[in-house]
């Protein structure tokens, strides 16, 4: 019988991308998407047992996925795929803690991880959400993703209003291309969805502190729910700034890795909405300890969700077994093939705006590896 030997025997990655049609170009603070990029990661037992994960591809895809074939498969071929928390520890020791923080390696390590994690519950016969303590039980989910960019508003809300009819009972806006046009489509949008809807906002690293400060007064009048990553991660001094325009929440954590630098964000105590993302922040193992950190101080935990059906799964298995956990991102960008042709579905959303984990041994997910094959990594920018 598959599955007693759980000795990890081969760790494939898969960069992978497609091109994004011009109908479906989405504007924000980093650009207009060309194209989507990903890296799936396959982790065989000799029992035979597969887990797939997702590493975000930071990018630069297809160095993440040679990261992972080459230097980290080395140093955990031969490890039991149960022992997450060892071969978590192995990498740490002898990559990401000794040659520094590198993203790159973050990013590799955490499709390993959820791989592994997808090979214990098949092992259990359990569910992810249930081997973390979990239960089945819905999350809250916003509509977000590479969606609802800069455009006008009446083409804005003409995009949003499907997701709306679906069932979300909050949505996520593109800020970040000026104070005044940015405040024009969010008034629009509440004046149009009304109070009942929460608004939530990211500016993808596209403001200078003058523009939070110009747009975050209006954005508290608006009930706007959160500005996210108006800065880079790192630029803690101007998050201390922004902190003090208005009773806005500040959202970051998609481009912090580890506990360790979830550790800083926590202590400085001006971004108070946590979003590590499951494929960048170290996996389940470590984005686990970073809940349970974050528990401590009283904040929730809004994951960012990466590209494919592989990590949104991951995230509602995740969000449905923390004691802090706030919304689901979910994916409404148009036409995302990594959601809609890679794997089985990883999701739906119900009246109530709710999203359920999938309630079968491990991720729950079907995986078609000929897509992998069928769509091969395009090199260049992702964003122009």
């Amino acid at each position: 019988m598959p599955g007693k030997d759980l000795k990890i025997v081969d760790i494939k990655a898969y960069p992978t991308s497609f091109p994004v049609p011009k109908a479906a170009r989405v504007t924000l603070g980093i650009g207009t998407a060309i194209k989507r990029d990903a890296v799936v990661v396959k982790v065989t037992t000799a029992g035979g047992l597969v887990g797939w994960g997702e590493s975000h591809h930071g990018r630069a895809h297809t160095a993440v996925a040679k990261l992972i074939e080459t230097t980290l498969s080395q140093l955990i071929l031969g490890m039991e795929a149960t022992d997450v928390v060892g071969v978590w520890a192995k990498i740490y020791k002898m990559q990401l803690g000794s040659h520094g923080m590198g993203a790159a390696c973050c990013l590799a390590m955490s499709g390993i991880d959820c791989a592994l994690w997808d090979i214990r519950g098949q092992a259990a016969g359990m569910p992810i959400y249930k081997l973390l303590g979990g239960s089945l039980k819905g999350v809250p989910a916003y509509a977000g993703g590479v969606s609802l960019g800069y455009q006008p508003p009446a083409e804005l809300i003409a995009e949003l209003q499907p997701h709306l009819d679906a069932g979300y009972k909050a949505v996520k806006l593109r800020v970040g291309d000026s104070p005044a046009r940015d405040i024009e489509r969010i008034r629009a949008v509440r004046k149009h969805i009304g109070e009942d809807i929460a608004i939530l906002t990211d500016a993808n690293t596209g403001y200078s502190v003058a523009d939070a400060r110009a747009a975050m007064p209006a954005m508290e009048e608006l009930n706007v729910a959160w500005l996210e990553e108006p800065f880079p991660a790192h630029d803690y001094a101007s998050y201390r700034m922004a902190a003090t325009f208005s009773s806005t929440p500040l959202a970051a954590g998609e481009n912090h890795y580890t506990r360790f630098e979830f550790h800083r964000l926590i202590e400085d105590g001006s971004i108070t909405i946590l979003q590590p993302d499951l494929s960048k922040s170290g996996g389940i193992t470590e984005v686990m300890r970073i809940a349970h950190m974050g528990s401590a101080y009283k904040l929730g935990i809004h994951p960012h969700s990466s590209m494919t059906g592989l990590n949104h799964a991951v995230s509602i298995h995740f969000l449905a077994a923390i004691d802090n956990a706030g919304y689901f991102e979910g994916d409404v960008s148009k036409a995302n093939k990594f959601r809609d042709e890679l794997c089985s579905r990883p999701y739906e959303v119900d009246r109530e705006g709710r999203v359920w984990p999938i309630d079968k041994p491990g991720l729950g997910l079907e995986v078609d590896e000929n897509f992998l094959i069928k769509h091969p990594p395009i090199e260049g920018p992702g964003y122009v």
